[in-house]
């Protein structure tokens, strides 16, 4: 009887194991195809928090011009490249339009980010590339949203989200819903794992 148990332990585990290992590669999948937007506020303070979303309001507001003819991830990257210092110009105005001196740093990069809802969608944890805006000393809380495809302007103006462009039915199914939530928490687990072995 043991010999059977032990075989069925096994057995169980390797599932576990591939149907993991599985998830993992979808998630890559999915990472690889948004970009994140990452504002970061200078503190807790109201005013700080007030601030933090004016400045993502605004480049959210000159990001439709940039996406606008971008059809993939890698392109909208590209584009976000191209206009970095515009970027970093637009948030600068709006801190000192609002009587402030703060120094913003705005730049593209990879971010780890933990398991994230965003209405009725979900985003695995790992690393993804982000548009990361600090504002001052970086310290309050952060807002993030997927930048591109657009569902941060879906957040904002109500306007139809495209994920549904950069992914497929199979990844879409992972990011819509709560099914895989407690998966995607394992990936997480995961991914902090692997974070602390590498740092």
């Amino acid at each position: 009887m043991k010999r059977i148990e032990i075989s069925l332990l096994i057995a169980l585990i390797f599932s576990a194991v591939l149907s993991m290992s599985t998830l993992n590669i979808e998630c890559g999948e999915i990472r690889d195809s948004v970009l994140r937007l990452h504002v970061l506020a200078n503190s807790d303070s109201e005013e700080d928090q007030n601030l933090k979303l004016k400045v993502r309001d605004r480049l959210l507001e000159v990001s439709g011009d940039i996406y606008s003819e971008a059809q993939s991830k890698d392109e909208a990257v590209q584009s976000t490249r191209e206009n970095l210092s515009m970027l970093q110009t637009e948030a600068e105005q709006v801190i000192r339009d609002n009587g402030y001196h703060y120094p913003v740093s705005v730049e593209l990069e990879e971010t780890y980010f933990n398991t994230r809802s965003y209405g009725d969608i979900t985003l695995p944890a790992g690393n993804y590339q982000a548009l990361r805006v600090i504002i001052g000393e970086g310290e309050g809380h952060n807002w993030w949203c997927v930048m591109f495809p657009p569902l941060c302007i879906s957040a904002v103006s109500e306007e139809e989200a495209q994920l549904d462009d950069v992914l497929n039915d199979e990844q879409l199914n992972l990011v819509e819903g709560t099914q895989y939530e407690a998966r995607f928490k394992c990936i997480e687990w995961y991914e902090e794992l692997m974070q602390k072995i590498k740092g």
